[in-house]
């Protein structure tokens, strides 16, 4: 998974980690979870408010 990937992470996110509300959640926390998905391969400069906000409303609609 790459940053872009947003449906995969949020999915990932909804299933290692469901009884945690997404919007209660940092952006810095956010970024540190997903880097430590398994199978997630990107770098951190990669990242930008803009994808984690896709991740954290991707994750919403999973949950």
């Amino acid at each position: 998974m790459k940053w872009t990937d947003t449906h995969e992470i949020a999915i990932a996110l909804a299933d290692s980690m469901p009884d945690q509300d997404p919007m209660a959640v940092r952006f810095t926390e956010l970024m540190g979870w997903v880097m430590e998905l398994p199978g997630f391969h990107d770098t951190p400069e990669r990242c930008n408010e803009k994808i984690l906000e896709a991740i954290q409303m991707a994750w919403m609609d999973e949950m």
